[in-house]
């Protein structure tokens, strides 16, 4: 892999913790290009990600509610943007590289299936004699392959640092065939078991830290669990009390705004002190050394033992809610249909899907990229049968 282009100097460099990842160290591209006379390579990658066709689909992706469903819920591009803005201020304070952090935030879900986990669920299952399917390591297809927008190759060829953090997991079958085609790349670390960046890492942490605050809000809107059930959860009781003590007269609304306000701050302040230390205990001289200790981003014990219940409380009473679950049911029967029609007639889909030798992965990958709206409609005049709201 060659050296990224480093002939711009980021202003920032000089502020980022020498255990940070620098862009003049990228361990560069798949493909070599010259470099950007304004931008360095982290910033570069921001750009592609923000530009790219998978990116602009995120707004029509179920995060837990379909789009359809209400306009104020969240999707995977708020999710996505809410991701990088958390991930971004943690960042700063512990001088890592925002630019990196910011472009792993908005790629991690590119490679999401349309109706959320429910439809990943389904094209997994779909996929069981073929490889099988994995959202994360779809967003690596994403940018490595399926993004056609430069003459010169397929995908977005971002730097090695961007890829190694939106590959959050990956099976060591996959990382294995992953090292055959690109020795030493991103599947490396799943076979030697080191860790990724530690902007990979805070990406990780960020990402759980929004999706259990937007939850609580969507979920609260939706009326499928209300602020007295939340009640019984220590993370949010805690900081509702706070808020209604300094603001008695704070109704509607604003008690839960302002409850996830004072929750989401003092989770990024734990996340900073307890990384802090942890960093300090282990003095990585550099963001490879960082990679070979143990996961440094990370929360006090209180505070993951805090978050663990508040995730068990919205799996039991949000994400197995009975409206919740028949949704997704409708969904992954959906998704399932589509793969078989289209398993079974490629030329359904375009000629750039329906011509590719490994028909059933051009079908994963197909319905993948969809929108909720686009599955519906394909569905529909595939089938026949239009969703049951």
């Amino acid at each position: 892999m060659a050296p990224v282009e480093s002939s711009f100097t980021d202003g920032s460099a000089g502020r980022l913790a020498p255990y940070a990842s620098h862009a003049a160290a990228s361990r560069g591209r798949r493909h070599p290009e010259p470099p950007a006379p304004t931008r360095d390579a982290f910033q570069r990658d921001r750009d592609r990600i923000v530009h790219s066709t998978a990116f602009r689909r995120l707004v029509y992706k179920t995060q837990v509610f379909l789009n359809h469903e209400g306009d104020l819920f969240r999707t995977r591009l708020t999710h996505s943007l809410e991701v990088a803005q958390l991930a971004r201020s943690i960042a700063r304070a512990l001088r890592l590289n925002e630019d990196l952090v910011e472009a792993i935030a908005l790629a991690h879900d590119l490679g999401h299936t349309p109706f959320g986990h429910a439809g990943q669920d389904a094209l997994d299952d779909c996929m069981a004699g073929h490889g099988g399917f994995e959202h994360n390591l779809q967003s690596l297809r994403v940018v490595d392959t399926l993004e056609h927008r430069y003459p010169q190759y397929d995908g977005l060829n971002l730097s090695f640092e961007t890829r190694e953090g939106i590959l959050k997991h990956c099976s060591r079958a996959n990382a294995e065939r992953m090292e055959a085609a690109e020795p030493g790349g991103v599947g490396r670390r799943f076979l030697e078991r080191t860790q990724p960046s530690l902007e990979a890492q805070l990406c990780n942490l960020a990402d759980e830290i929004a999706y259990n605050a937007h939850d609580i809000d969507d979920g609260v809107r939706s009326g499928l669990i209300s602020i007295e059930q939340l009640g019984e959860v220590e993370l949010f009781e805690r900081y509702r009390r706070e808020a209604l003590a300094e603001h008695p007269a704070l109704g509607g609304r604003r008690v839960l705004y302002e409850t996830i306000r004072r929750m989401l701050s003092a989770q990024v302040y734990d996340v900073i002190d307890a990384t802090r230390a942890a960093v300090e205990a282990v003095a990585p001289a550099d963001a490879d050394a960082a990679r070979r200790a143990d996961p440094l981003l990370r929360f006090s014990d209180g505070m993951r033992a805090q978050s663990i219940v508040l995730k068990q409380f919205l799996f039991a009473n949000l994400y197995r809610h009975p409206q919740v679950t028949q949704t997704t049911g409708q969904a992954k029967v959906m998704v399932r249909e589509l793969f078989t029609a289209y398993l079974e007639r490629p030329a359904e889909m375009p000629e750039s899907f329906a011509a590719r030798p490994d028909v059933a992965r051009a079908v994963a990958d197909y319905i993948a990229g969809m929108t909720d709206r686009f599955a519906m409609r394909e569905h529909e005049r595939l089938t026949g049968r239009a969703w049951q709201a």
